[in-house]
């Protein structure tokens, strides 16, 4: 299996544990969608929290010039850490929810 289908499925499994974590409040669900051409992963949350309506990303990532972007990430532990858990390399991962003066001082790649 070539690097990229590895990512890709790697990136697939772990979004799927997130997505089968049911919410404890409201009446809110989760979507996951994967783009037709399997480069962009994207955790939807909606549905309603008491009368207020929910509707955001909860993650997004891309496959990106043969790295992975987080461009979103609104997990509690950082969805990196498990990535990376998977088996990702941190230098094949870029934090890009971060301005790009601050990625240097991560410990993943810088773009």
């Amino acid at each position: 299996m070539d690097r990229l289908n590895e990512h890709r499925q790697i990136i697939e499994s772990v979004l799927r544990e997130y997505y089968n974590i049911p919410y404890s409040y409201g009446d809110l669900e989760r979507r996951f969608i994967i783009s037709k051409d399997d480069n962009n992963y994207l955790l939807i949350t909606l549905g309603w929290n008491n009368e207020k309506r929910v509707h955001g990303c909860l993650v997004h990532i891309e496959i990106l010039h043969e790295k992975i972007w987080i461009h979103r990430d609104g997990t509690e532990d950082g969805i990196a850490n498990d990535l990376v858990a998977a088996g990702i390399p941190k230098n094949q991962i870029v934090l890009g929810f971060h301005p790009p003066e601050i990625r240097p001082h991560t410990e993943f790649a810088v773009n």
